[in-house]
């Protein structure tokens, strides 16, 4: 089989480029205090920046790029995606303004909107239903690779630029650290186009239940009439993974700012330490997520990638806990690796389960949607939450750490009470596959 046809090779490409894409949005995270002080902005502002800025324009374009995956040609939106959300990235390089700033990363929000839609149409139709929980476990290990490097990358990169003389050299000359940073970063857009563009666009329906041949797609009335129809899984599923995703990006966004802040550590520390165990971390929850479904299986639980979001939110649950007693920065540094691990497991395994009881013609819109609501609870209620407790509840920025502890907790149980109620229909549709006409 050559290298183009290849779907572990689409594999590959399809994670480099959800990987390089979460560099992309969440270096932004670990550059908080230099902007801030640069452009004296508070917690609330830079939350703006870390979630609104982005989320907005996400989630006006995820419905768009879902349509159009069940339409088009999915690589040649994607090549599209990579371009245009690397150029955005480099922007936000030469902002010098926070509305400079917002507007830089809105184009990087509005052109990922199209990655994930994408990817899984994709990885769907490259693997059988046997074989895809494994592969979107993998490619589900984008965004702990991608947070874990911005933090890797990002902090080599400040600490590189900051004793650098970049007088006189085109482009970077009179730029801040930070500003450098992102502009180098976005130059990683161009590995990723490079390799999707050697990738295949293979053809739909492999694992639809109802076709052996691709069908017309439907219409747009259709899907939503199908979504209704069966809410008592998706309705469910959609809230509980929304609330799931919350610590997924408060703790990126704000766990640096607490050793930062709370304990003195440098942003070169900081990126090498928490960057290194959120890598980890989150790579081996995703990894683990099928072996532990297989687990469940085998004890008899059919509903097993969904029974696993249920368990991650209790052990979320009690991290969120352990950083309210938090103690130093090592204790902090465990906390952030542990729960790392813990809010990663269901991550593929949920998509895999979206996947399996939806039907190949509306799988894009139904992605779109889902990448809506969690893209709308993790960046633009997350970061805000935690910011708006820090501001305005303890008025005491030191006190981000018990913010980031109590907006996760909450989220996490309402999670689990969410992924539990979701539970019976899935079930049922398991059994009783859904039939398109």
């Amino acid at each position: 089989m050559s290298l183009r046809r290849s779907p572990w090779f689409a594999l590959i490409a399809l994670t480099t480029t959800f990987s390089v894409g979460f560099i992309d949005r969440q270096v932004l995270n670990l550059l908080v205090q230099p902007i801030k002080a640069d452009f004296r902005l508070s917690d609330l502002e830079i939350s703006v920046l870390q979630g609104a800025a982005f989320s907005i324009a996400y989630l006006l374009m995820s419905p768009v790029f879902g349509r159009w995956v069940d339409t088009s040609g999915r690589r040649r939106i994607l090549l599209g995606c990579i371009g245009v959300w690397s150029l955005f990235t480099a922007a936000c390089g030469f902002a010098r303004s926070f509305g400079a700033l917002f507007a830089a990363r809105s184009g990087v929000g509005a052109a990922e909107a199209g990655l994930t839609p994408s990817s899984w149409s994709l990885l769907s139709d490259l693997f059988d239903e046997r074989r895809l929980a494994r592969a979107l476990s993998i490619y589900n290990m984008g965004p702990y690779i991608g947070s874990g490097m911005a933090l890797l990358l990002g902090g080599l990169v400040m600490d590189w630029a900051a004793a650098t003389d970049f007088a006189g050299v085109p482009v970077l000359g009179g730029m801040a650290p930070w500003q450098i940073t992102f502009v180098l970063v976005s130059t990683l857009g161009l590995v990723c186009i490079a390799l999707v563009a050697v990738m295949r666009e293979p053809p739909r329906g492999l694992v639809d239940r109802d076709h052996t041949e691709a069908p017309p797609p439907l219409t747009l009335g259709a899907t939503l009439a199908v979504l209704w129809a069966n809410r008592g899984f998706y309705g469910w599923f959609y809230i509980g993974m929304a609330l799931a995703i919350i610590p997924i990006y408060a703790f990126p966004a704000w766990l640096p700012t607490v050793a930062i802040r709370q304990y003195g550590v440098s942003i070169g520390q900081v990126g090498m330490t928490y960057g290194l165990v959120t890598l980890v971390g989150g790579s081996l929850g995703v990894l683990a997520g099928p072996t532990f479904g297989k687990w469940l299986n085998g004890a008899g639980y059919r509903d097993a990638n969904m029974r696993l979001g249920v368990i991650s939110a209790l052990g979320v649950f009690a991290c969120c806990v352990a950083l309210m007693l938090r103690s130093g920065y090592e204790m902090v540094l465990a906390v952030g690796g542990i729960i790392s691990f813990c809010y990663s497991i269901p991550t593929a395994m949920a998509a895999t389960a979206l996947q399996v009881v939806t039907p190949n013609r509306m799988r894009g819109l139904a992605s779109s949607l889902y990448i809506v609501l969690v893209t709308l609870m993790g960046l633009g209620i997350a970061p805000v939450s935690v910011a708006f407790l820090t501001d305005k509840v303890f008025r005491d920025e030191l006190r981000v750490g018990d913010s980031l502890g109590i907006v996760c907790a909450i989220a996490a149980l309402l999670s689990c009470v969410s992924l539990w109620l979701s539970l019976k229909a899935y079930r049922r549709l398991m059994a009783e596959p859904i039939t398109l006409r």
